[in-house]
């Protein structure tokens, strides 16, 4: 991977500086520094790659919520990134049982017991693949542990496809 870009993350003032106190940690513990801003779309960016952002789930419940009941707030803001060319990866911290959307399938929702209308893992996979085949959006799955690292993964692979895709454009012109 190409590290030739400055270690600044923004991250979005919208995420509780005490939810994310492990997060912060793992990230500066990697190099980076983290600065806040109000992010237009997303929770995690590059300083000086706006085109690759990460929206961070706390569990599958809050991905639920976003991809069912707040389904058109969330489709709005994915479609606002779409818009203005930034590709937005979702990462849902779960569990190191689900790595994939193909992994709900083994995946049971506790709210069923108390809730015959919840969402089930079969219904998120179908929901979750409409999505990614819409609206260019990517849905990726970590444990707790991971969050950090795998933000700085896939900040770190938009910014050399950006890089890589700006040169590919110039041998064009």
């Amino acid at each position: 991977m190409t590290t030739c870009h400055s270690n600044v993350i923004v991250c979005d003032t919208r995420e509780k500086p005490k939810a994310i106190v492990k997060l912060t940690k793992q990230i500066e513990d990697m190099g980076y520094k983290i600065i806040r801003s109000k992010m237009y779309v997303g929770d995690y960016k590059l300083i000086d790659n706006p085109y690759i952002v990460v929206d961070r789930k706390q569990n599958l419940q809050e991905l639920i919520g976003n991809v069912t009941h707040d389904h058109q707030r969330f489709k709005n803001e994915i479609q606002r990134a779409n818009d203005i060319g930034v590709k937005v990866y979702v990462l849902v911290e779960h569990s190191n049982q689900v790595h994939s959307i193909d992994d709900l399938r083994f995946w049971h929702n506790p709210r069923l017991k108390v809730s015959p209308r919840a969402t089930t893992g079969m219904t998120l996979i179908k929901i979750l693949k409409t999505m990614e085949m819409l609206y260019d959006v990517q849905f990726l799955f970590c444990s707790k542990k991971q969050t950090g690292t795998r933000i700085i993964e896939i900040l770190e692979r938009g910014y050399d496809e950006t890089i890589k895709n700006k040169r590919i454009d110039q041998i064009k012109d």
